[in-house]
């Protein structure tokens, strides 16, 4: 099985797709994240996995974007923890570092710790990974990256300091795209994206179909609707899966209150690890 991910080997989205797939499958790696989408969207790839939200940094809004303009579902997801690494060259020592590469919600999850490190030039990298691969491939010696643990052996680099996050309880959240929708079983959430006519109590009423039927919500998410400014399309996760009668009935129900409702499927819940 070929599983799409954004960015270059020893990123966190491969270690996430190993983990859901196992050593069997193929991690394709890809230079962003609408490729990861394109490619699972043509068939090139059977899955993609693509990070949704960071437990410091919030909501990887890009990929809430794409979810829309895509016609793809979620099947899975999965709970990492992120380590991060402070990687450098060989021999490069901590006070040689003036620049630090990497991608803008690893830099955000480690934005004190970057504090504390005096006249250098935070970067922003299209990848964890691929900042380590490039400070390897061009000699840098005065810059670090901050990646895994992995990228550092993959690339033949050194950990000037590690668990560089600002809080050890760092996890992302990745979802797995698929051409069609997966039956799930046990446990499941059910991820939707809705809007309405923007007047007063909108939100409330189309939260409350959920109220009524005693289902937790587990996130909600505003974006902008493209064209209508100051309107807003709600992306929702909910405990439950569309095949019990009370989530049905409750979609059933925003239907008659959203001018749209796109549902991404239901899938089964990831273990909470910091339980």
């Amino acid at each position: 099985m070929r599983i799409a991910f954004q960015g270059e080997a020893g990123a966190y989205s491969e270690m996430a797709a190993v983990a859901l797939f196992g050593d069997g499958a193929e991690p394709v790696p890809c230079s962003s994240f609408e490729a990861v989408f394109e490619v699972v969207e043509a068939g090139d790839c059977e899955r993609g996995v693509v990070p949704i939200e960071n437990s410091l940094a919030g909501s990887v809004y890009r990929n809430y974007d794409l979810l829309l303009r895509h016609n793809l579902y979620l099947v899975a997801e999965y709970n990492l923890r992120i380590s991060h690494n402070l990687i450098a060259a060989p021999g490069v020592l901590l006070e040689d570092v003036r620049r630090v590469y990497s991608h803008p919600q690893a830099l955000a999850q480690c934005e004190r710790s970057l504090a504390d490190l005096s006249n250098v030039e935070i970067i922003p990298s299209y990848d964890t990974a691929g900042a380590v691969k490039i400070i390897r491939d061009v000699g840098f010696r005065d810059a670090a990256a901050i990646a895994s643990r992995r990228a550092a052996e993959l690339y033949e680099m050194h950990v000037l300091q590690a668990d560089f996050e600002d809080i050890a309880g760092n996890y992302t959240r990745f979802v797995v795209l698929n051409q069609e929708q997966i039956e799930s079983h046990g446990e499941s959430k059910t991820s939707l994206a809705f809007a309405g006519i923007n007047k007063p109590g909108l939100l409330f009423r189309s939260l409350g179909v959920f109220a009524q039927r005693d289902i937790d919500l587990t996130k909600i998410e505003s974006r902008p609707q493209k064209g209508k400014p100051w309107e807003y399309i709600f992306y929702l996760d909910f405990a439950g899966n569309l095949a019990e009668e009370r989530c049905a009935r409750a979609i059933d129900h925003l239907r008659e209150i959203a001018t749209l409702l796109r549902v991404f499927g239901s899938y089964p819940r990831a273990a909470e690890e910091w339980s």
